[in-house]
């Protein structure tokens, strides 16, 4: 082997990627790069997080990437009712509702969409539909307009 052939290597072989969750101080990976990896997140609890890539070039320079993710392997939860920071008195209807994947080979249908109320723009939708609809018939309902043109 040659001499810059070695330190080709060398230098090659100090360039590392360190991969931590959240405040950790051991990394849960360690890499030369470049790398592909698969992140499981059904070992991660739910909840927000963060991943903190360190990554050390040949040269001992050091440089950090931090990404903010959120994991949801769990059921979806749905609450109506009760918005976030929501000032409440009395007594509060709310309407709970939890779906999730628990099968992967077929589709739950029951309980996976959460009942809500129709929204008004919907209902502003159908009233301008429905007095156009009046509109066009009052306008254009007399004998004159259906005449032959022969």
């Amino acid at each position: 082997m040659t001499v810059t052939r070695k330190i080709a290597e060398c230098i090659e072989n100090s360039r590392t990627v360190k991969v931590y969750l959240d405040d950790e101080k051991q990394p849960f990976a360690e890499f030369r790069p470049p790398v592909k990896f698969v992140l499981d997140t059904t070992k991660i609890p739910d909840g927000k997080h963060r991943l903190k890539i360190v990554a050390k070039s040949s040269n001992n320079l050091e440089g950090i990437k931090e990404i903010p993710f959120e994991v949801r392997n769990g059921p979806e939860i749905t609450v109506v009712g009760l918005k976030p920071n929501e000032v409440v008195e009395d007594q509060l209807a709310l309407t709970l509702n939890a779906y999730g994947s628990e099968t992967r080979g077929e589709f739950v249908v029951t309980g996976s969409e959460t009942p809500k109320g129709i929204p008004a723009w919907v209902w502003a939708m159908v009233i301008a539909f429905i007095g156009f609809a009046l509109f066009y018939f009052i306008m254009y309902s007399t004998q004159e307009f259906y005449n032959s043109f022969f």
